[in-house]
Formats: structure tokens, sequence, C-alpha cells
């Protein structure tokens, strides 16, 4: 697949791998019981995995009914299942770290990851919650690692109110956990400028889209 992403000089050479948690993680609370956790620069070696991933992944698109219309996903998309191998050793093995490090506050594990490319600035995710399955009456955890071009992620309450802005960087991982899918909305907006590719990596728990 085609696309330009300017890799760091700095990671050209280094082997992908989550690094750890613990006390690099840090959290914000937000209003309702939501909360997220940031930690930047969480995937060591992300220009090689990006690669990998860019080229390896069985990219699709989708198009899907709004209101009155089927439009195009803007963003290719690909899911694995639980028990289906993860594209990359270091995906398994962020999920393992996540799934050591939330294990007491989740309750249960991360077992389905979603990846999606977003080619450029015109690709987008608009605002929306994770409500499909049980992430629409209960708390859960939704878990993203970001490889590629930064793009910022925006979050506001459900029903009004201002925005946050967090700018995903590459590498960088963040969590959002408590009520946040139920009573809070993400996006990924469209941007002007020129942009370049980004992948994101979305670890869930069983029953949570």
């Amino acid at each position: 697949m085609t696309a330009v992403f300017q890799a760091s000089l700095l990671g050209l050479d280094e082997e992908p791998w989550p690094r750890g948690l613990g006390e690099s993680v840090r959290r914000t609370d937000l209003s309702g019981g939501a909360w997220i956790d940031v930690r930047p620069e969480w995937m060591a070696g992300a220009d090689a995995l990006f690669d990998r991933l860019l080229d390896e992944v069985p990219w699709r698109a989708e198009r899907r009914r709004m209101y009155d219309r089927v439009v195009d996903v803007p963003r290719l998309l690909c899911f694995y299942d639980e028990g289906e191998p993860l594209p990359h050793p270091a995906l398994e093995e962020a999920r393992r770290l996540l799934n050591e490090h939330y294990a007491a506050e989740l309750g249960e594990p991360f077992r389905t990851a979603g990846l999606c490319l977003y080619r450029d600035g015109r690709d987008s995710v608009a605002w929306h919650g994770d409500t499909i399955g049980r992430g629409s009456t209960e708390d859960t955890m939704v878990a993203i690692v970001s490889v590629g071009t930064p793009r910022p992620l925006l979050l506001r309450p459900r029903g009004g109110g201002p925005s946050i802005r967090r700018e995903l960087g590459h590498g960088d991982l963040i969590v959002m956990g408590g009520s946040c899918q139920r009573t809070w909305e993400h996006a990924i907006p469209k941007l002007s400028r020129p942009t370049g590719p980004r992948i994101s990596i979305q670890f869930r728990p069983r029953g949570v889209r």
C-alpha cells in the first residue's frame, strides 16, 4: 500500500516492542466517572511497526448507512476477533501488558483488536462512544496505540460541553476507562493541512465495539 510517513531518525533500527506501564501512565479524571490514561511513546520501534502493519494488514474499505444513504467509511479497517493471531508479536505483548496493568480495575482481559488506517487528513471518525454491546450499559475500557503521523483525539461530554484535545503521537498509548464510552464521546477530526498516514490499534474486552 502506498502511503507517505516521515519516520523518526532515532527509531529506524529499533525493534517494535512496548515499554513498561506502571507509574509512567498519567491519569486524567473526567466528569461522570470517566477517565483517560496516557502513556507517551509507549511503543518502541514504532517506525518499523507502522511499516509492517501498513504493508501486511489486510486493510478493507467499508460502506455504512447514514440516515437515508450509504456512504464510504473515511478510513480503512481490519478487525481481529478473540483467538485470532495479531499481525505483529509487539501487539500480542502490548495486550499482555495491558491485561497485567489493568487486571484489577477492569476485571477481565482485553480480547479483540480493531485497526484503523487514516490515510491522510481527509480520513476521520465522527463523534461517538464505543457503545455497541456492553459498553452502552457498563463501565469498560478501550486502549488505543497510535503509530504514524500524530493526530488530535477530541473528547467531549455527551449532551454538550467543552471538548478536550489530546495529541496522539507516534507510539503513544491512551486508555479510556470508567464510564467514558457512555458519558463522553470522542472523535478524530478531519484536517485541512497536508497530513501523513496514521494507524490506530484499539484493544477491547469481549462484547465491546
